[in-house]
């Protein structure tokens, strides 16, 4: 992973993480949001995985459902946020879809994706704290403006 920081003012700092083949995507970019401290963010991406499991929510169970993809396919789109979690560490919450060789596409909640040959991440990080709070209701944690700051 190599990552910069191209610009920065009193309003946000953007961050470009370039992923290398081989990373396994939300571990790494986890792993680069805790170290740099980032606890309020949004991202966008695009580069290919090897394979990669993505989940749709099943609010019925309270689980996601996963949907494995065990080719090469191309990172057409990623959209996510980082906020702080339940345990104060920040967590991301990405979905992404991908296109698979004959042009279908697969889609939902970015659970795991082995980097082939890169991926090229925008993390656009704002001077605030988001808080992401469990919803036991749900069955998942979600943005709480009230307790963000």
């Amino acid at each position: 992973m190599k990552s910069k920081r191209i610009a920065a003012d009193d309003k946000a700092q953007v961050h470009v993480v370039i992923l290398d083949t081989g990373e396994e995507a939300f571990a790494a970019l986890t792993r680069f949001v805790r170290q740099a401290g980032i606890s309020a963010a949004s991202l966008t991406a695009i580069g290919a995985f090897e394979r990669a499991t993505v989940g749709w929510f099943d609010i019925a169970s309270k689980s996601y459902r996963k949907i494995e993809v065990g080719e090469q396919c191309e990172v057409l789109s990623a959209l996510g946020d980082v906020a702080d979690g339940d345990d104060g560490e920040p967590s991301l919450h990405v979905h992404v879809v991908l296109g698979l060789a004959d042009g279908s596409t697969r889609g939902g909640h970015l659970l795991a994706g082995t980097v082939r040959p890169t991926l090229e991440v925008i993390l656009t990080e704002v001077p605030a704290t988001l808080r992401r709070r469990k919803r036991a209701d749900l069955g998942i944690a979600l943005i709480d403006l009230a307790a963000s700051g």
